[in-house]
């Protein structure tokens, strides 16, 4: 316990000291994306809005988490109808695609900065009968105060790759009293499980992957066939969720394109890089329009920049063949599940450490092609074009691949609805 308090403390003067740089970090994102400098009081736990009904709390960080979240919400406001669901973040984007997807069916707030004071602003605001921490997110004073302050604390989801394993296992104490302060940890993959286990020392089940349960909005599907109007006739390659610096091997890639007709859609993961990347793809000499003019592509356009938010579910209804982000750098990858669900084939670099379980299945099982260079990219997107059966094949098997997959919607509601009852 001495030995917890003692890295706790330092965890915590550590932040402290921090604290200069978190207001630097603010003002520096906010040159890009000016949300940064919007609800600052929230990160230090002070609120405007309140729910008069029992609160039912999830931690979705970001896009990808708030998505892959859409499910559990919906599950669990209809098991629960008379409670409030509050959804918090990390990042701006992860609250706007929070409004896009649920509008006023959930408060979304900041979660606090992992200060002590800040977080007991939270949990004394909001009064959470339970908090679920999806995926990856593992906050040290946060865990104390909901174990001080008798919430329960659930980690769901949950992934550690290799990568973030050998870095928790640096700081062994602060990482094991940690985790053993959560009520329960239910990992996405049988690994995951093991890697946490190793670290805490404690039974960690696995639930499989939220993802999976993933349902396109009928609203996106509609907007991907508007799209597909705009785009014509024509083959379309999306890049998805591109990175920055995987945007300029991609272009430098392109010129080995064999079927010139084919217009590819780049969409930059990070809004903020929506200009950086516009001005690379004029400089590599493409021929461009922007989505967000909303006209209708010309014959002679090479390039589509994807500059709007929250319309990739549209995107992948739109193309043919997908590529996915994040993984031709040493970056951990994007999520292929999307693509697949909607019976696209997909194309994946190597470096997947993120998504390592879901990537070599989807390649197992013939929903994904994956490649070490942007030059083997350019070969699997020829062969996929001029090879149509195997395309609707490689879709085919994306389609079977997320349905086999998918049920952990109704495990993470049972987990929870236990924590409760064991809790009254």
């Amino acid at each position: 316990m001495m030995r917890l308090f003692d890295s706790r403390l330092t965890y915590t003067a550590l932040l402290w000291l921090l604290l200069p740089y978190v207001f630097f970090h603010l003002w520096w994102r906010a040159r890009k994306q000016p949300e940064y400098l919007e609800h600052i009081g929230e990160r230090f736990g002070r609120y405007l809005v309140k729910s008069d009904k029992p609160v039912i709390w999830l931690h979705t960080v970001s896009v990808g988490e708030t998505r892959a979240a859409a499910t559990l919400v919906r599950g669990l406001r209809k098991k629960y109808p008379h409670h409030q669901i509050l959804l918090t973040h990390t990042t701006p984007t992860g609250r706007a695609a929070s409004e896009q997807l649920y509008g006023d069916e959930v408060l979304r707030v900041y979660l606090p900065y992992d200060y002590p004071f800040a977080v007991h602003r939270f949990l004394d605001h909001f009064k959470p009968q339970i908090g679920v921490l999806l995926e990856t997110e593992v906050w040290f004073n946060l865990i104390h105060q909901c174990q001080t302050s008798r919430v329960l604390l659930l980690l769901l989801n949950a992934r550690l790759s290799e990568k973030s394993a050998a870095k928790y296992a640096r700081f062994p104490h602060l990482v094991h009293e940690g985790l053993h302060g959560l009520n329960l940890i239910a990992a996405q993959t049988d690994a995951d499980a093991q890697r946490l286990a190793s670290l805490c020392g404690r039974a960690v089940s696995t639930m499989g992957n939220l993802k999976f349960d993933i349902e396109p909005p009928p609203a996106m599907l509609e907007l991907g066939t508007h799209l597909r109007k705009l785009f014509g006739s024509r083959p379309v390659f999306l890049a998805a969720s591109t990175r920055e610096g995987e945007e300029n091997l991609l272009l430098s890639a392109l010129q080995n394109i064999q079927d010139k007709n084919t217009l590819t859609v780049i969409v930059p993961r990070h809004p903020q890089r929506f200009d950086d990347v516009a001005t690379l793809i004029n400089q590599h000499g493409f021929r461009m329009q922007r989505r967000s003019l909303n006209e209708v592509i010309a014959a002679d356009t090479q390039i589509v920049l994807g500059d709007s938010m929250g319309e990739l579910f549209a995107y992948y209804t739109a193309c043919d063949i997908a590529f996915i982000g994040g993984s031709l750098l040493p970056l951990g990858g994007q999520n292929l599940i999307e693509a697949c669900a909607l019976g696209k084939p997909v194309l994946i670099g190597s470096h997947t450490f993120n998504f390592a379980q879901a990537t070599e299945l989807a390649v197992a099982c013939g929903a994904a092609l994956q490649f070490n260079t942007p030059e083997r990219l350019i070969d699997s997107l020829n062969r996929l074009n001029n090879d149509s059966a195997l395309s609707l094949t490689m879709g085919q098997a994306g389609l079977h691949f997320v349905n086999e997959n998918q049920g952990a919607t109704l495990h993470a509601i049972r987990l929870m609805d236990s924590a409760l009852r064991s809790k009254a």
